[in-house]
């Protein structure tokens, strides 16, 4: 399947973005909160053209036979539903009378917390930036992304899927401050430490426009408002103590608890310490998702356990939560056996090894 085949004519141009796995920082970006994402080496390619006859036209090699047809001027939330709704959310954020045609082509495994979809909705935001609007900042795409997924899909997310996928620099995971924007790019070479950061996905896939997370977003305004701040990115342990409900101070203490594991680990990553100290931050960071979260699967819990008994340094599971991957920190000379060791009985996940990539680019 190609774009002339499907379009009869050729792409403006193809653009990628990647997936991300977030080192540590979960659920923090609502929050105000810190992150440190890293760009994956999978990725989404659209193909990109614009269309004289008023119509959104939209595909996937990855779904051969689909094809979502409808004009621009029917485009509305839940309309088209499905993966074509966040091409359609970026779509209905430009001028675009003459329609947009959009081949998508990628390798991110959808449902596994390394966000398949912000992937999609950043590389064709930065197609119609290049296309339309060159005066946009990297700030404005990420909130076009955004918005494409709060608005138009219905998912709430925060601002971290997107903004790695555009800002992250290969050799470096990406130190967000979610509430100013202001980035710093943390160098993480952990194979010239002997150690590598694996990725199993456990194929129990999830969706951002589920209940689940959304309800996790509410519980977090409740026990800000309870503790009178504008977000749990002001909070401290000593206040979230006080929180009388015992659902939202568990909650509250993730986020507050979460922020400081990200400093650490930046603090790690930045002094010399030797990487595998992070380790134990991941695998406190996996027990506050479970515990006091409870966004964790019997799944991930069992990666996370017995990658740890083959001898990890710290695993945790990583994304939105209710399935998805779970990222496990291991010496390379000890990768295969961890590897064996997290397969479940009777079945395969799938599992590579995470190095951090570049952000979201035009190919041609």
């Amino acid at each position: 399947m190609t774009f002339r085949e499907l379009f009869g004519a050729d792409p403006e141009g193809v653009w990628l973005a990647p997936g991300r796995a977030n080192v540590i920082g979960e659920h923090t970006d609502y929050n105000g909160g810190y992150v440190l994402p890293i760009a994956l080496p999978h990725r989404v390619l659209a193909s990109v053209g614009r269309r004289t006859d008023g119509l959104l036209s939209v595909a996937s090699v990855q779904q051969p036979g689909v094809h979502v047809e409808l004009p621009m001027t029917e485009l509305r939330p839940g309309n088209p539903g499905g993966w074509a709704g966040y091409v359609a959310g970026v779509a209905t954020q430009f001028e675009l009378p003459g329609g947009l045609s959009v081949l998508v082509d990628g390798d991110v495994p959808a449902g596994a917390g390394l966000s398949s979809s912000a992937a999609v909705t950043c590389s064709v935001a930065l197609a119609l930036r290049d296309l339309l609007r060159p005066d946009l900042a990297v700030d404005d795409l990420v909130d076009v992304a955004r918005r494409a997924e709060n608005d138009f899909v219905g998912a709430p997310t925060g601002i971290l899927d997107q903004s790695a996928s555009l800002l992250c620099r290969a050799g470096h995971a990406l130190f967000l401050d979610t509430r100013d924007r202001s980035t710093a790019h943390v160098p993480l070479d952990l194979a010239a430490a002997g150690l590598a950061l694996l990725v199993v996905d456990t194929g129990h896939t999830h969706s951002h426009a589920d209940g689940g997370y959304g309800d996790r977003r509410r519980e977090c305004e409740a026990a800000a408002a309870d503790l009178g701040v504008t977000a749990l990115r002001d909070a401290t342990v000593e206040t979230v103590a006080t929180i009388a409900d015992d659902v939202l101070r568990r909650r509250a203490r993730h986020i507050v608890t979460e922020d400081d594991r990200v400093l650490e680990v930046v603090r790690l990553l930045t002094d010399g310490s030797d990487p595998r100290a992070i380790g134990p931050v991941l695998t406190a960071g996996h027990a506050s998702l479970r515990d006091d979260f409870e966004i964790s699967t019997p799944e991930l819990d069992a990666v996370v356990d017995t990658a740890l008994a083959a001898g990890a340094h710290g695993a945790r599971m990583v994304g939105g939560g209710f399935g998805g991957s779970a990222i496990v920190l291991v010496d390379t000379g000890s990768l295969d056996a961890v590897t064996a060791a997290v397969q479940p009985a009777g079945g395969t996940y799938r599992t590579f090894v995470a190095v951090p990539g570049p952000g979201a680019h035009r190919l041609s």
